[in-house]
Formats: C-alpha cells, sequence, structure tokens
C-alpha cells in the first residue's frame, strides 16, 4: 500500500513539474507590458527584472525597445513610464477586455 501511494505521489509531482516547465511562455509584447506595468512609478534595472520576472542579460534589449519608442524614459537610473506608455497601457487594457 505505501508504494502504491509513493507512487501516485511522484506521479503527481511529475506531472506539476511537466505543466510548469511546458507552460505556455510569454511574448515578447507581454514581456514589454510587463516592463511598462512594473515601471509606473519608477524603477531601477534590477527592480524590473526581479517584478516583472525576467532574466537580467536580456533587460536591456527590451528597455532600448521601450525607450526607443517613447514608451519609457531612464534618468539616473530609474526608468518610469511615459505618458505615451501610459495610453499604451490603456488601450492594451481595452484591448484585453474585447478579446477575452
Amino acid at each position: 500500500m505505501a508504494g502504491t501511494q509513493l507512487e501516485v505521489l511522484l506521479k503527481q509531482g511529475l506531472k506539476a513539474s511537466l505543466k510548469k516547465r511546458f507552460k505556455k511562455r510569454r511574448t515578447k509584447f507581454d514581456i514589454l507590458v510587463d516592463i511598462l506595468e512594473v515601471s509606473r512609478n519608477g524603477a531601477l534595472k534590477t527592480q524590473i527584472v526581479y517584478r516583472a520576472n525576467l532574466n537580467y542579460n536580456r533587460i536591456d534589449r527590451y528597455l532600448k525597445t521601450l525607450e526607443q519608442n517613447g514608451l519609457l524614459v531612464n534618468a539616473e537610473a530609474c526608468y518610469t513610464t511615459t505618458e505615451k506608455g501610459e495610453e499604451f497601457l490603456r488601450e492594451y487594457s481595452n484591448m484585453r477586455l474585447v478579446v477575452t
């Protein structure tokens, strides 16, 4: 009986592990939205990495894209979502309401 319970627990653990492992990945668009949301009140690069659940080695590429498009501004190492970025987030939120 104990062996069977152990097998069941192992199978459940394996299923949970596989679900987590093969969970749908975020798109680049989703990541950019997460960065803008985290930066609304200003955030350091490290804070963005942790709060948006990003890889520190890849963050610069995303920050550069947002800055080049006027959605994010960097002042004294503090990144803040611009008014254009806020408008983008509002439109994104409205689109999600329509789609879901």
